[in-house]
Protein backbone atom coordinates (compact mmCIF):
# COMPACT_ATOMS: atom_id res chain seq x y z
CA UNK A 1 0.00 0.00 0.00
CA UNK A 2 1.24 3.44 -0.98
CA UNK A 3 1.98 6.59 1.40
CA UNK A 4 -0.71 8.10 -0.72
CA UNK A 5 -3.14 5.26 -0.21
CA UNK A 6 -2.71 5.42 3.40
CA UNK A 7 -3.07 9.41 3.98
CA UNK A 8 -6.66 8.81 1.61
CA UNK A 9 -6.96 6.22 4.52
CA UNK A 10 -6.78 8.01 6.96
CA UNK A 11 -8.90 10.71 5.91
CA UNK A 12 -12.38 8.71 5.02
CA UNK A 13 -15.46 9.66 6.06
CA UNK A 14 -14.95 8.20 9.35
CA UNK A 15 -11.85 9.31 11.21
CA UNK A 16 -12.87 8.24 14.21
CA UNK A 17 -13.19 4.53 12.89
CA UNK A 18 -9.95 4.85 11.44
CA UNK A 19 -7.71 6.71 14.31
CA UNK A 20 -9.01 3.40 16.49
CA UNK A 21 -8.24 1.25 13.57
CA UNK A 22 -4.67 2.41 13.58
CA UNK A 23 -4.50 2.65 17.08
CA UNK A 24 -5.78 -1.38 17.46
CA UNK A 25 -3.04 -2.03 14.83
CA UNK A 26 -0.33 -1.04 16.27
CA UNK A 27 -1.39 -2.42 20.02
CA UNK A 28 -1.79 -5.90 17.91
CA UNK A 29 1.83 -5.50 16.11
CA UNK A 30 3.83 -4.35 19.51
CA UNK A 31 1.92 -7.05 21.78
CA UNK A 32 2.93 -9.45 18.85
CA UNK A 33 6.29 -8.42 19.64
CA UNK A 34 6.23 -8.59 22.75
CA UNK A 35 5.23 -11.96 22.93
CA UNK A 36 8.01 -12.84 20.96
CA UNK A 37 10.42 -11.34 22.53
CA UNK A 38 9.10 -12.35 26.11
CA UNK A 39 8.39 -16.41 25.14
CA UNK A 40 11.60 -16.41 22.53
CA UNK A 41 14.49 -14.07 24.09
CA UNK A 42 17.09 -16.98 23.83
CA UNK A 43 16.54 -18.43 20.55
CA UNK A 44 15.45 -14.61 19.32
CA UNK A 45 18.88 -12.78 20.91
CA UNK A 46 21.59 -15.41 19.37
CA UNK A 47 19.67 -14.93 15.73
CA UNK A 48 19.52 -11.07 16.12
CA UNK A 49 22.93 -11.42 18.02
CA UNK A 50 21.23 -9.24 21.21
CA UNK A 51 21.37 -10.09 24.59
CA UNK A 52 17.95 -12.31 25.45
CA UNK A 53 18.18 -9.75 28.95
CA UNK A 54 17.87 -7.23 26.53
CA UNK A 55 14.66 -8.70 24.39
CA UNK A 56 12.97 -10.06 28.30
CA UNK A 57 13.52 -5.80 28.88
CA UNK A 58 11.37 -4.90 25.93
CA UNK A 59 9.21 -7.41 26.18
CA UNK A 60 8.16 -6.58 29.34
CA UNK A 61 7.89 -2.68 28.15
CA UNK A 62 6.07 -3.63 24.87
CA UNK A 63 3.94 -5.80 27.06
CA UNK A 64 2.14 -2.90 29.15
CA UNK A 65 2.75 -0.15 26.02
CA UNK A 66 0.84 -2.12 23.44
CA UNK A 67 -1.95 -3.07 26.32
CA UNK A 68 -1.88 0.94 26.75
CA UNK A 69 -1.84 1.49 23.03
CA UNK A 70 -5.36 -1.49 22.93
CA UNK A 71 -6.93 0.66 25.86
CA UNK A 72 -6.85 3.88 24.11
CA UNK A 73 -8.22 2.17 20.91
CA UNK A 74 -10.83 0.68 22.71
CA UNK A 75 -12.19 3.85 23.64
CA UNK A 76 -15.30 5.70 21.68
CA UNK A 77 -13.29 8.43 21.16
CA UNK A 78 -9.80 8.07 21.93
CA UNK A 79 -8.47 11.54 23.77
CA UNK A 80 -6.24 13.76 21.56
CA UNK A 81 -3.56 14.06 23.85
CA UNK A 82 -3.23 9.83 24.39
CA UNK A 83 -2.99 9.72 20.69
CA UNK A 84 -0.56 12.81 20.76
CA UNK A 85 1.24 10.87 23.36
CA UNK A 86 1.66 7.71 21.49
CA UNK A 87 2.30 9.41 18.23
CA UNK A 88 5.41 10.94 20.66
CA UNK A 89 6.28 7.59 22.02
CA UNK A 90 6.49 5.74 18.56
CA UNK A 91 8.40 8.75 17.27
CA UNK A 92 10.52 8.13 20.02
CA UNK A 93 11.24 4.46 19.80
CA UNK A 94 12.39 5.39 16.14
CA UNK A 95 14.69 7.55 17.23
CA UNK A 96 16.13 5.43 19.98
CA UNK A 97 16.55 2.51 17.65
CA UNK A 98 18.37 4.12 15.44
CA UNK A 99 20.60 5.46 17.60
CA UNK A 100 20.99 2.42 19.25
CA UNK A 101 22.06 0.59 15.98
CA UNK A 102 24.39 3.12 15.32
CA UNK A 103 25.69 3.59 18.87
CA UNK A 104 25.79 1.21 20.62
CA UNK A 105 24.15 -2.66 19.37
CA UNK A 106 26.35 -4.69 17.64
CA UNK A 107 23.70 -6.99 16.79
CA UNK A 108 23.99 -9.87 13.46
CA UNK A 109 22.86 -8.57 9.70
CA UNK A 110 19.26 -9.82 10.74
CA UNK A 111 19.27 -7.98 13.90
CA UNK A 112 20.37 -4.78 12.24
CA UNK A 113 17.89 -5.41 9.44
CA UNK A 114 15.02 -6.11 12.04
CA UNK A 115 16.32 -3.33 14.24
CA UNK A 116 15.73 -0.63 11.02
CA UNK A 117 12.13 -2.49 9.87
CA UNK A 118 10.61 -2.46 13.38
CA UNK A 119 11.56 1.78 13.57
CA UNK A 120 9.99 2.14 10.37
CA UNK A 121 7.17 0.09 11.05
CA UNK A 122 6.51 2.48 14.39
CA UNK A 123 7.22 5.18 12.20
CA UNK A 124 4.73 4.49 9.92
CA UNK A 125 2.23 3.72 13.06
CA UNK A 126 3.25 7.76 14.21
CA UNK A 127 2.60 8.93 10.65
CA UNK A 128 -1.11 6.95 9.83
CA UNK A 129 -2.57 7.98 14.16
CA UNK A 130 -1.11 11.42 13.53
CA UNK A 131 -2.92 11.93 10.12
CA UNK A 132 -6.05 10.25 11.35
CA UNK A 133 -5.94 12.46 14.22
CA UNK A 134 -5.68 15.66 12.33
CA UNK A 135 -8.56 14.34 10.03
CA UNK A 136 -11.04 13.58 13.20
CA UNK A 137 -9.86 17.33 14.11
CA UNK A 138 -10.81 18.62 10.73
CA UNK A 139 -7.45 19.19 9.44
CA UNK A 140 -5.80 18.93 6.86
CA UNK A 141 -2.67 16.80 7.36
Amino acid sequence: MSATQLATLARTSAPQSTLRRFLALDAAVTGANALAYLALSGPLGRFLGVDSALLLALGAFLAAYAVGVGLLAARREPPALGVRAVVEANLAWTVVSLAALALWLAPSTAGAVWTVLQALTVAGFAALQYMALRARQGISA
